[in-house]
């Protein structure tokens, strides 16, 4: 396909995702509240898990599914790249939205956070991601015992997390959500906002349902066409399959979770904009981790270690911000994206990483 179909398609799937997010954020908040769930089981769990689907998918399928040489290489890469363009890049673009947002006069340059929601999700990240990537590490045996082990360990960690998360006291209330997207398409403006002042805003659970759903089909196959363009581009570059998934892939099906938590800094819902990134952290640090653990050797490659230790220190910086209160600037967020730009000029730089070690 030509160069300039392949830049149209990538166009109109970033437009297909960018409305699946508003409807999948409008949504998601509904369900929570119609479930009585607190901003964190909203944020770190539903949204985190509905929209990592994309990403979760590549592995899935390129190791259970394809299981070449190759395709192992591309599910490693995805399983990786997802942790670090969260970490590094998922971050500065909330930060920038935090500060073109104050500039603009619709918010304060810094967020207020649940800081118990944002740093169990940091905590439990890093802890996860550090066994995980310490497994990988090609100075030892991996027995299949072993790694079994270690992916179920990964999986009872992930269930732990969501019981503590689903724990914590409900959040945000109705009348801060206004009216449900499906249920005011067609009404004029002055329709809306009189629903909402006499408070008949609350929709059926039916419909909060049909939303849902409808967002998370329009941002898969949104992040499809996405992903499959932007593959396109790269093999006419001539990039290497690791760095495809590692950088490329992930890039693209992590485009829910950056416009999702755009969309809430802009609604000035902070927690909830964090908790969607990192709580897709620990999604993708326990359940993705699993997968590649337990269905490969599991031997990390120099660009594949180097983004995880990426991550890792990402979300340390992450923390150390967190230490002093429940504020975090929109600088300080952008900062954390120097990360993922480092990276991008060494592999830029050194285009042919090491070749992993036989098994």
């Amino acid at each position: 396909m030509a160069l300039g179909a392949d830049l149209l398609l990538l166009a109109v799937a970033f437009a297909i995702i960018l409305a699946g997010a508003e409807l999948f954020t409008n949504g998601i908040e509904w369900l929570g509240d119609r479930l009585g769930l607190s901003e964190g089981m909203v944020g770190s769990v539903l949204a985190a898990v509905g929209t990592a689907m994309p990403e979760t998918m590549i592995p899935i399928i390129a190791i259970l599914f394809v299981g070449t040489a190759a395709a192992e290489e591309v599910g490693i890469g995805a399983i990786l790249g997802a942790p670090f363009l969260l970490s590094t890049a998922a971050m500065f673009v909330t930060g920038a939205a935090v500060l073109i947002y104050h500039r603009r006069g619709r918010r304060k340059s810094f967020l207020v956070i649940n800081q118990v929601v944002v740093g169990r999700d940091l905590r439990f990240f890093l802890g996860m991601y550090v066994v995980a990537i310490g497994m990988g590490l090609p100075f030892f045996d991996k027995p299949f015992a072993l790694r079994l082990a270690v992916g179920i360990g990964l999986i009872l960690a992930y269930v732990w997390y969501v019981r503590r998360t689903a724990s914590d006291p409900k959040g945000q209330s109705a009348e801060e959500l206004g009216l449900l997207h499906l249920t005011q398409w067609g009404l004029q403006p002055k329709a809306v906002k009189l629903l909402e002042e006499h408070g008949l805003a609350a929709p059926d659970t039916r419909s909060i349902v049909i939303q849902v759903f409808v967002a998370l089909v329009a941002i898969v196959v949104g992040a499809q066409i996405f992903v499959e363009r932007i593959q396109n581009l790269a093999h006419a570059l001539g990039v290497a399959p690791l760095i495809l998934s590692l950088i490329i892939a992930p890039l693209a099906t992590e485009l829910p979770e950056k416009f999702n938590s755009v969309i809430w800094i802009r609604q000035r819902k902070d927690t909830l904009a964090m908790g969607n990134i990192s709580g897709a952290m620990v999604f993708q640090s326990c359940i993705p981790a699993a997968i590649g653990i337990v269905f490969t050797p599991w031997i990390l490659t120099e660009y594949a270690l180097a983004s995880a230790v990426i991550a890792i220190g990402a979300g340390i910086l992450m923390q150390i911000y967190l230490r002093t209160g429940n504020v975090i600037s929109g600088r300080e967020l952008v900062s954390v994206g120097a990360f993922y730009f480092a990276f991008i000029a060494w592999v830029l730089a050194f285009p042919h990483g090491a070749a992993p070690p036989a098994p």
